[in-house]
């Protein structure tokens, strides 16, 4: 099985062809934003981060947008600073030329304000995205797909469907030679040992244990219990009552596939396979962490209905409920609630949506993309603002 993609300098695949608009600190994503809306062919990533943080979360920052900038769905990357942040220019710049990408940098202080900035890096990416549309998309087997796995607004119909069929995808992927990427830590609580059991060896089995005692470890230290903000408001009405019954739903789209590794936040794997990436349930956070991770394509099951996408990374949107593919069509690209009336199969409803990003890495738009629900994203930070 092949799908159509971009190959990029360092050898790595995209599904799409973006010129990325990258923002190194909070307080340019105006003028990021309005670069975007003026160049078609390019995409936005703006974020809250960047500036009066701990040395621990500025690391966190430069390595997240270096691996932002050099995932393959963007062809070429423009990054606009202030002057005065804290983010390292010189590692994250220097980071992405190692991957062969073009890089243009423009700093508002040094330019002379927002609206001289906004309008030389308009002509900059009118010229990049130019450069990005004389190549082709090429055959490529779907070894090449990075796919990141989510799940969200989840009710009781998203362990029993979307989420074990997703598992489906992700062996039959990871059977192939591709890569999948399992995150969410915090819904790996109360059924951490059946994940483990999955590990290849001890060490990955003890990388997972690490993940969660430490997530934990993070909500204690404030006085709080992760179980009292998990389940969600929104997973309570859909009838999950607890975070283990959340979590052994979850847990289901990593499939009988061996994890082969344990990674920190937005790190690249560098196995195939099945591997684990640490990161929280939220999704502007996770989705950020999946791209910075290299996903070319991104499945997303829903139980009640999430609409977010990504900039640059496409997100398949998949249900078992009717009752969301009712009330929210126009976010859902998958309907598998066959399976609960009868008329389907789980590993029928796996095989499709393997088929189904096939095309979305070929070019097939998601609806999240067609409707432009992508833009609100975040980096994952770990302490405070200071």
């Amino acid at each position: 099985m092949n799908f159509m993609g971009y190959r990029r300098t360092n050898g790595t695949v995209g599904t799409r062809n973006y010129v990325g608009i990258l923002s190194a600190v909070v307080c340019v994503n105006e003028v990021v934003e309005n670069i975007v809306r003026q160049v078609q062919g390019t995409a936005r990533f703006t974020h809250h981060q960047g500036c009066c943080q701990t040395m621990l979360d500025i690391g966190i920052v430069n390595r997240t947008l270096t691996a932002l900038g050099r995932n393959p769905n963007l062809h070429s990357v423009i990054l606009i600073s202030l002057g005065c942040e804290s983010t390292n220019l010189t590692e994250v710049i220097e980071g992405i030329r190692a991957s062969g990408k073009r890089v243009e940098h423009l700093v508002v202080q040094e330019t002379g304000g927002a609206t001289r900035t906004t309008a030389e890096a308009i002509l900059l990416a009118q010229e990049m995205v130019h450069e990005a549309s004389l190549q082709e998309r090429e055959p490529f087997p779907i070894s090449e797909l990075v796919l990141g796995m989510k799940c969200g607004s989840s009710d009781t119909t998203s362990g029993l469907v979307p989420n074990p069929a997703i598992g489906v995808a992700s062996d039959l992927l990871v059977d192939a030679g591709g890569i999948s990427i399992l995150g969410e830590v915090t819904e790996f609580i109360g059924a951490e040992h059946i994940l483990a059991s999955h590990a290849a060896n001890e060490t990955v089995a003890q990388g997972i244990f690490g993940l969660v005692e430490r997530m934990e470890k993070r909500a204690m230290a404030v006085g709080e219990d992760i179980r009292g903000g998990q389940p969600t408001g929104g997973n309570i009405k859909g009838g999950l009552t607890t975070i283990e019954e959340k979590s052994l739903g979850a847990i289901a789209k990593a499939g009988t596939a061996p994890i082969q590794a344990v990674y920190e936040y937005g790190v690249r794997p560098t196995v195939k396979g099945l591997v684990v990436m640490d990161s929280p349930g939220r999704e502007p956070e996770i989705l950020t962490g999946l791209a910075a991770a290299g996903c070319n394509v991104i499945v997303f099951a829903t139980g009640r209905g999430a609409p977010q996408g990504f900039p640059f990374v496409p997100v398949l949107k998949i249900t078992g409920s009717r009752t969301a593919v009712e009330k929210m069509s126009d976010h859902i690209d998958m309907d598998l609630s066959a399976v609960i009336d009868g008329g389907d199969t789980i590993p029928d409803a796996g095989r499709r949506i393997l088929g189904e990003l096939v095309r979305i890495g070929s070019g097939t738009k998601t609806k999240a993309e067609i409707f432009g629900y992508v833009n609100s994203m975040d980096i994952y930070m770990q302490g405070p603002v200071i």
